[in-house]
C-alpha cells in the first residue's frame, strides 16, 4: 500500500501538496491549542508552599482539670444618647428614686436587742470596724469565667498506622503556630520511612486570630507519591468570597474553615463552650474544601478512655456526620479536656478500605512564652 500511495503522489503532485498543507494545518492547530492550554495553566498556578514558621519547643504538656473559659470580649459600638437623656433633672431623679417606707415603731423597738451589762460605752461618732469582704456566689463577676486568650505555639506528634492497599506504617504531626494574631497550622502525614517516605501529605493553613475563631485566608495542600509527580492545591479564602482550587469562586459563610484549620476551630470552640463536649451533643462548621463549600456537623459520641505513653486519658470522640463521597477524607477526633481540648487520636478514612489512624506518641510540646 505504501508503494501504491508512493506512486500515486509521483504521479499526481498536486496530491502531495494537499497532504502536505493538511499535515501542516493540523500542526497548526495542534500548536494554537497547546499554547492556548498553557495560557491558561499559567492562570491558574499555584504559587509554591508558604514557608514554615520555625519555632522552638520547650517543654511537654502536662494534664490538668480544664479552666472554665470564655472568648474574648467583642468590642461593643458606642450608645449614642441624646444630652438631655443622659443627664436627667435633678427633680426626675428625685422623682423617679424610690421612697422606703419606714418600719413601724414597735417593730423597731422588738427588733432591737438589749445591751449587755458588761459592754462598754461606745460613742455612736466612733466609727465601726468593716466586715472583711466575701464573694457573693451570685455576683456575675465573682463567678464569670476567665477571658480566653490563645494558647503558644503547640506539636503533636503522632504514630500512624492504617491501610492503603495493604498494611501502612509512618508518622504524623499537627503543629498550631502564633505569631501575635497571626496562625499557621501544618499538618505532616508521612507514609513510610521519614527520609524516604512511599507517600506524604502537607496541609497548611494561614489567618487571622478574631473573637470568633480562626479567620483563614490561604490553604495549601501538597502530595506526594513515590514515582508520581507531586500535586498541590491551593485556595485563597477572601473577605467576600472563596477561590476553589479550580479557580472557581463561592461566597465565604462566617466562620468557614479549611481542611487543616478545623482541628484547631473545634479544640477553640470546646474550650470556650465546654458544655458542647458531651455526648449527644454537635456542632456544625462550614468546611472549604478544594473543589466546594459546604457545613459539616459534628456529633459528639461516647467518653472513651486513651492508653497513652504517658498514662490514660479520657477523651470524647468526635465524628463528622457524613459518608466519604468524590475522595473526601473523613476525620474523626478523640478531644481530651484535660489536655486543652486536643486531638490526641485522630482517624481519617476515606472508604472501608483506605484509612490511617494517628495515635498520639508523646505529650504535646509546648514553646516558650
Amino acid at each position: 500500500m505504501d508503494a501504491r500511495l508512493t506512486a500515486a503522489l509521483r504521479a499526481r503532485p498536486w496530491r502531495r501538496v494537499a497532504l502536505l498543507a493538511l499535515v501542516l494545518g493540523v500542526l497548526v492547530a495542534h500548536g494554537c491549542v497547546t499554547r492556548s492550554l498553557a495560557e491558561r495553566m499559567d492562570g491558574f498556578s499555584v504559587a509554591p508552599m508558604p514557608a514554615r514558621l520555625q519555632v522552638a519547643y520547650v517543654r511537654e504538656l502536662q494534664p490538668a482539670l480544664p479552666v472554665t473559659l470564655a472568648p474574648a470580649p467583642r468590642p461593643k459600638p458606642p450608645k449614642r444618647v441624646a444630652a438631655a437623656a443622659a443627664a436627667p433633672s435633678v427633680e426626675a431623679a428625685a422623682s423617679a428614686a424610690p421612697v422606703e417606707p419606714e418600719p413601724a415603731p414597735e417593730v423597731v423597738a422588738a427588733a432591737e436587742p438589749e445591751p449587755a451589762a458588761s459592754a462598754p460605752d461606745v460613742p455612736a461618732s466612733a466609727p465601726q470596724p468593716e466586715p472583711p469582704p466575701v464573694a457573693d456566689a451570685a455576683d456575675p463577676a465573682a463567678s464569670a469565667p476567665a477571658a480566653f486568650e490563645w494558647p503558644g505555639s503547640t506539636r503533636l506528634s503522632y504514630v500512624l498506622t492504617g491501610n492503603f492497599r495493604g498494611h501502612v506504617d509512618g508518622e504524623a504531626q499537627v503543629e498550631w503556630i502564633r505569631d501575635g494574631n497571626r496562625y499557621q497550622v501544618n499538618v505532616d502525614v508521612v507514609i513510610g520511612l521519614s527520609f524516604a517516605p512511599a507517600a506524604s501529605r502537607r496541609l497548611t493553613s494561614e489567618g487571622q486570630l478574631t473573637a470568633d475563631g480562626l479567620y483563614p485566608t490561604r490553604y495549601d495542600q501538597l502530595t506526594h507519591v513515590m514515582l508520581r509527580d507531586d500535586q498541590r492545591v491551593a485556595m485563597q479564602l477572601l473577605p467576600d468570597a472563596v477561590v476553589l482550587a479550580n479557580g472557581q469562586r463561592r461566597i465565604r459563610w462566617p466562620g468557614v474553615q479549611d481542611t487543616a484549620s478545623q482541628f484547631v476551630q473545634l479544640t477553640w470552640l470546646f474550650t470556650t463552650q465546654p458544655q458542647k463536649l458531651r455526648t449527644g451533643e454537635s456542632v456544625e462548621i462550614p468546611l472549604a474544601l478544594p473543589f466546594r463549600v459546604e457545613p459539616w456537623t459534628y456529633d459528639v459520641l461516647e467518653e472513651e478512655t486513651l492508653y497513652t505513653p504517658f498514662g490514660e486519658v479520657q477523651a470524647f470522640r468526635v465524628k463528622p456526620r457524613r459518608q466519604p463521597r468524590g475522595g473526601d477524607l473523613i476525620p474523626e477526633m478523640w478531644i481530651a479536656p484535660s489536655m486543652r481540648y486536643l486531638p490526641l487520636r485522630i482517624r481519617i478514612h476515606q472508604d472501608a478500605d483506605t484509612w490511617v489512624d494517628l495515635m498520639i506518641k508523646r505529650k504535646p510540646e509546648l514553646a516558650a512564652s
